[in-house]
């Protein structure tokens, strides 16, 4: 250790009368100086290896800075000769030993080079194949087919879809990798590693945003976040749709691909990570913000099916992202995934309060025309129908106590079989609350018949609903349709079987029974024109409520015609219609006819 710091000692005084003495007299004067001073720097000592005058110190010099400058003035790319890279490598590499031996000069020097170094780092990413003495086959692109190259450039060129993602982009050739991976070394040597990150990410982020943009998605600031949140949910459907796209091929091919391509690069460097995490940062942040934007907007019933898309897409990807963003830098872009992914299942699950909210809140004011199916009832049920193609998902969604499916398909109610089951009672009682307006109780029935046989038939056309809604639920909705069928029977046509109880009748002669005949036709025309404006869409119901009406009013008719055939005799000419003609006009009802002639008029 001794002898060490002794050389390092006499290096020091080298270096002094080197720089200090700009003649051979004045070197000779500075070097006596110090041998008077201490021994140790005699002058045999000191020029033991060579002479301390500076003649063969500048001749060094000299030849080296020649070397630098004819690199640093070369106006083409140095590594578009593979001669050149490897001397300047060379002189580099003197470099950096001439600096670490207490050479000032060589400071400046290295300072020139590590420029120009990045220069040509950058060079080879940003443009391998014109410069690189390698021709390899380009990486696969993303441009979609026949593009044209003249049209609107503002128009986003969407690329053509992408359906496989187990495969890794070489975006550089191997022989351009290898040179980076060289300079990289000697930019770290020489203290310029944050340079060479920072000219990596210049070049490589580019490429990045420039990939996503090719798949539909548009730069947005973080203050278009508030842009995205006002915007038209029809305006942001595409861009959702192409937003997925994006997403399973940046996390699953661009940033893996980036990751390996740094790993090659700065292989056994400690900028690697910090390399790959700024490259891949704001392109990261670009789609995980735009998802955030659409999580935290509207939650209107409607865009319960591309949030589950969404879902879907950040849910099936974050799987594979520990393998990616593993280090210190890039972690928080996994965490922030993962955030998101529930950040959406949390949307999810609100967008079902709303749609309870929206049921609740629509108006009981205004009764559909005829007691026919109303506008609610038909949305609702499409909407449950249409949300179970992804039960899956939505089953893990509402499993917020994190069961899992295994465990969620083994209890008797699902967390989604409970919020379905719960939304269709909400829809349940809004529609007995509508029934209310109607003034005749028959037509009350007529009404929640029909939307209550309407829910049956989306419950039980739908494998999914009928599983998750279960046969318990389908026979509870029978047993309401049969209550409210007993009603309007109660209900309706009491006027006209009223009339035709003879039971009453102390002599049931001709006279009285004519006289229950004249009110029996009014009676039969008022129900009949006012029941054949209500509406029955279904035909099966239709026949139904035909057939109860009938069950009503024929047996007793036929009874009391019989009766009034025996008391009078010309009966024929005073009976309006006959036992026929009644069942005819009662099969003719439910179709709507008067609210079809005002819609006429």
């Amino acid at each position: 250790m001794a002898e060490e710091g002794q050389e390092k000692l006499i290096e020091v005084v080298r270096h002094i009368a080197r720089t200090l003495g700009r003649t051979d007299t004045m070197a000779d004067d500075i070097l006596q100086i110090y041998s008077n001073f201490d021994h140790r720097f005699a002058r045999e000592n000191i020029s033991a290896d060579r002479r301390y005058d500076g003649s063969v110190s500048e001749e060094h010099d000299s030849s080296l800075e020649r070397d630098v400058l004819r690199f640093l003035s070369s106006g083409r790319p140095i590594w578009s000769d593979s001669a050149d890279a490897a001397a300047f490598l060379e002189v580099i590499d003197a470099l950096v030993a001439a600096v670490g031996d207490y050479q000032p000069p060589a400071n400046g020097l290295l300072h020139q080079c590590m420029i120009r170094l990045e220069d040509e780092f950058r060079t080879l990413i940003e443009n391998p194949y014109s410069v690189s003495p390698y021709e390899p086959v380009p990486p696969p692109g993303f441009d979609s087919e026949g593009e044209d190259s003249d049209g609107d450039e503002n128009q986003i060129p969407v690329a053509l879809p992408v359906t496989n993602y187990d495969y890794v982009i070489d975006a550089l050739p191997p022989g351009s990798v290898a040179d980076l991976h060289e300079i990289a070394k000697r930019m770290a040597a020489a203290g310029f590693g944050r340079e060479c990150v920072h000219a990596y990410c210049l070049a490589r982020r580019g490429f990045l945003e420039e990939s996503i943009y090719r798949l539909g998605i548009r730069h947005r600031t973080a203050g278009a976040v508030d842009e995205i949140q006002d915007a038209q949910w029809a305006e942001l459907e595409d861009e959702i749709r192409r937003w997925v796209k994006a997403v399973n091929v940046a996390f699953r091919i661009l940033f893996p691909s980036e990751r390996r391509l740094c790993q090659r690069i700065f292989s056994g460097l400690s900028i690697a990570e910090l390399s790959f995490t700024e490259t891949c940062r704001r392109p990261a942040t670009q789609l995980l913000r735009f998802g955030d934007a659409v999580a935290s907007s509207s939650r209107s019933p409607e865009r319960i099916f591309q949030v589950v898309s969404m879902y879907e897409a950040i849910r099936d990807v974050v799987p594979e992202l520990d393998a990616v963003f593993s280090d210190q830098y890039s972690a928080f872009l996994c965490r922030d995934s993962v955030a998101l992914w529930k950040k959406l299942g949390a949307t999810i699950r609100g967008i079902f309060t709303e749609l309870d909210n929206l049921i609740r809140r629509d108006p009981a004011t205004a009764a559909v025309p005829g007691g026919g199916l109303h506008p609610i009832t038909r949305y609702v049920m499409n909407y449950l129908r249409a949300a179970c193609a992804s039960q899956q998902t939505l089953e893990e969604v509402m499993d917020e106590d994190g069961l899992g499916l295994t465990e969620i398909t083994a209890r008797p109610s699902s967390p989604l079989a409970i919020q379905i089951a719960w939304i269709m009672e909400v829809l349940q009682g809004n529609l007995e609350a509508k029934a209310k307006i109607y003034r005749e109780p028959a037509l009350s029935c007529i009404f929640l018949m029909n939307n209550g046989r309407y829910m049956m038939q989306k419950v039980r056309g739908s494998s999914e609903l009928t599983i998750l809604i279960g046969e318990e639920w389908i026979r509870r909705q029978a047993a309401r349709e049969r209550r409210w069928m007993a009603d309007y029977q109660k209900t309706t046509w009491n006027k006209v079987t009223a009339v035709l109880r003879i039971d009453g009748l102390q002599s049931p002669g001709s006279a009285a029974m004519r006289e229950r005949m004249k009110v029996l036709d009014v009676y039969f025309e008022e129900t009949w024109r006012a029941q054949r404006g209500w509406v029955v869409a279904d035909e099966t119901l239709r026949s139904e409520i035909r057939a109860a009406a009938a069950a009503m009013v024929m047996p007793a008719y036929r009874r009391f015609l019989g009766i009034y055939k025996a008391v009078e005799k010309h009966a024929e000419k005073n009976v309006k219609h006959s036992a026929q003609e009644v069942e005819g006009r009662i099969n003719e009802l439910f179709i709507g006819q008067n609210e079809g002639l005002k819609r006429n008029v």
